[in-house]
């Protein structure tokens, strides 16, 4: 469970997470999603899926931190195949620490670790082009937006949480003959979603792999999730996901470029709120926005019914 005593830091034990573990995993993200009201919970198999993916080595990405048989911290990275549009490759850095065991240098010292081990990972696998260190920064004004700032990460971005009570009112005009995907959809979803978001901050291609991963994984629901076509291949797409058993999740929406303006996001959306309606126990559906989208993606949602709820900051430093 546990690797090494941290100096300075009596009693706690820094280690990686693994499968075993993932029912505490669980527990500590949820902790941080109340009381950090990030709204990002997560159960124990969703999280033990995460340590599979691509490019994942959980005994040198991960970091766990131990008071006792408590995990009281943890630390995930990931860094991309495909660099985005700014031409770096993304490094994604995630983790957070129990607000008790907070102010002990927890976070700084994962924080240093997560980088360097970053700068390590990107250098071979991206030939060392220039890397983005990315950490959300969480709530306005809260401790890691503070801790990230004195790291000389900046505010890259804000996104926005909205949400739609279900069944919530009847939508107009209910599209018809829109499908749901299926396995055999996925590389053409791909292909879709690569162009759809080639025009958006901090997006970098998916590769088939990473894809797969999100596609195919425990998350999804393709039953209330939806794509339109044409003869060319997939134009739009809502791609919904659970990772509440009260609440799903619309991950991916988009329209490629060719085909926007003809309301299929509209249309893809419509479909899968209504069918998302219809779930028993299911009391709303979420997602998340970009609030500088270039296609103006926030007030079709309002539109559609959607609340915003809470904002959060994606900040960012060079690598």
């Amino acid at each position: 469970m546990a690797e090494v005593q941290a100096e300075g830091m009596s009693g706690l034990y820094w280690g990686r997470l693994n499968a075993d573990v993932a029912g505490q995993w669980a527990a500590l993200t949820n902790e941080l999603a109340r009381v950090d009201e990030t709204g990002e919970f997560y159960d124990a198999a969703d999280l033990a899926e995460e340590l599979t993916e691509t490019g994942m080595t959980p005994e040198h990405d991960t970091w766990a931190v131990w008071d006792g048989d408590k995990l009281v911290a943890y630390g995930q990275l990931r860094v991309g195949f495909t660099a985005s549009s700014d031409g770096t490759f993304r490094c994604d850095l995630a983790g957070g620490v129990l607000p008790e065991w907070r102010g002990r240098g927890i976070g700084r010292r994962m924080m240093d670790e997560m980088e360097w081990r970053a700068g390590e990972v990107n250098a071979w696998r991206n030939a060392g082009a220039p890397g983005t260190f990315r950490a959300s920064g969480g709530r306005i004004g809260s401790s890691a937006s503070a801790m990230l700032e004195a790291r000389g990460y900046q505010i890259a971005r804000y996104f926005t949480l909205m949400e739609r009570p279900l069944p919530g009112d009847a939508l107009p005009g209910q599209p018809n003959g829109l499908p749901s995907p299926t396995p055999g959809d996925s590389e053409d979803v791909r292909v879709a979603h690569n162009a759809a978001f080639a025009d958006h901050w901090g997006s970098a291609p998916m590769t088939p792999e990473r894809w797969h991963d999100f596609y195919a994984g425990r998350p999804a629901r393709p039953q209330f999730s939806t794509i339109a076509r044409d003869e060319s291949g997939v134009t739009s797409y809502a791609l919904v996901s659970q990772y509440l058993p009260d609440e799903l999740f619309i991950d991916l929406v988009g329209t490629v470029p060719r085909a926007r303006g003809r309301g299929l996001a509209e249309a893809v959306l419509s479909r899968s709120i209504t069918l998302a309606g219809r779930v028993q126990g299911v009391r709303v559906l979420g997602l998340e926005v970009d609030s500088e989208s270039p296609t103006g993606a926030d007030r079709l949602y309002e539109r559609l019914g959607f609340v915003p709820k809470h904002t959060t900051s994606a900040m960012t430093r060079p690598a």
